[in-house]
């Protein structure tokens, strides 16, 4: 009975695969030795990280692109659909400006013309559009010159809609922000707006600016001050959660969708996110990252790029270059990070089997024995 228990247990694992949570090394990668297999096979080492890290970049830009701090004038300078309040002392009796008595002229609640300029009565259109507000009222108080010589100017302005920023979203208070002068930075807004929402995963910060788009980590724009750039009007500030991923599958601690907690991450750096390499199942010499090219980037010189749309890289965590190799070698979005299972584990579970079937026929016998007593 003992013999026929555990000819019955190998004969079960010898007839295919037995139960497991990942695929073998040799599972996923028997095809690239075949002339015409769907995808390239790459070992990763210290010699050759170097070079793939040249290779396009999938699943984004491959960088964050952004504008340098730079300093403006802190005066504020007029545009389109700013609001002016102009107030005229003139002294002349008979002034064509003022009435009943007064030697005040107001003028509230301008607005510049998209033109660039102010309709000042007697006068015309002044343009004002450029100038700072001492320079509008200056240019103001010249043009009054032909019917009030002695006329004094002043002037105070008030952005308009082409001098503010719109703050759309991850901020505790979005809206439309005035700028109050042309040195306004792009941290100060976002104080202004309430903050980033602490509840963001990895927050990115993305600034429109015409047909153009710049986007940073918040947290790269809060640890350096040459990256606080000052905003112009009509900028949009848009602050949104990191959506790059890749997927952690196999042998690992964990098995799911991991969002990049920064702008890089490196092989070793994934296999700490993904909770390291099982140390009952996994197989350290078979790491293996998942990634597909566009056709356009596909060429035949190695050192320019994949030679085929699909490729598996491959990594060894039991050497010292196998590891330098890993620290270098960046994960990109939408990878497959795939840590094999080891050929080991089928030979314990054959050998848990067959401890099975040993104590199964030891109860069988001694059940056995007590019917025939």
């Amino acid at each position: 009975m003992r013999f026929f228990i555990i000819a019955l247990v190998l004969g079960v694992a010898a007839c295919g695969p037995l139960p497991r949570g990942a695929a073998l090394e040799r599972e996923v990668t028997k095809e690239a030795r075949a002339e015409d297999a769907p995808f390239d096979l790459v070992p990763v080492t210290r010699l050759n990280a170097a070079l793939i890290s040249k290779w396009p970049v999938t699943g984004w830009s491959g960088s964050f692109h952004w504008i340098a701090a730079s300093r403006g004038p802190q005066s504020q300078v007029l545009r389109p659909g700013d609001q002016v309040n102009i107030q005229i002392w003139d002294s002349q009796v008979n002034s064509l400006l003022t009435q009943n008595g007064s030697n005040i002229a107001k003028m509230d609640g301008l607005v510049v013309s998209p033109s660039g300029a102010l309709f000042i009565p007697y006068v015309g259109d002044v343009v004002v559009n450029g100038l700072t507000a001492d320079g509008a009222r200056s240019r103001i108080q010249r043009s009054l010159e032909a019917i009030a010589p002695d006329a004094q100017v002043q002037l105070t302005a008030a952005p308009g809609v082409a001098h503010a920023v719109s703050v759309v979203g991850g901020v505790s208070s979005p809206g439309n922000y005035p700028l109050p002068d042309r040195n306004t930075s792009i941290l100060t807004v976002l104080a202004t707006a309430g903050g980033i929402s602490p509840n963001l995963r990895n927050p990115i910060v993305t600034l429109n600016r015409g047909d153009s788009k710049y986007s940073i980590p918040a947290k790269d724009l809060f640890d350096s001050p040459a990256k606080n750039t000052r905003l112009h009007g009509n900028d949009k500030i848009i602050v949104q959660q990191d959506e790059r991923a890749f997927s952690a599958l196999g042998a690992s601690g964990s098995e799911e969708l991991i969002y990049f907690p920064k702008e890089y991450v490196t092989a070793l750096e994934a296999m700490s996110l993904m909770g390291g390499i099982n140390d009952q199942r996994a197989n350290p010499k078979g790491v293996l990252v998942l990634r597909e090219y566009p056709a356009r980037h596909v060429v035949q010189e190695p050192a320019n790029g994949p030679k085929k749309q699909q490729v598996i890289f491959s990594l060894d965590l039991t050497s010292a270059d196998g590891l330098f190799a890993a620290r270098n070698f960046l994960i990109n979005p939408n990878d497959t990070v795939l840590a094999t299972e080891s050929p080991v584990v089928a030979i314990r579970t054959v050998l848990s089997l067959f401890g099975t079937a040993l104590g199964t026929a030891s109860d069988v016998a001694s059940t056995a024995q007590a019917l025939s007593n």
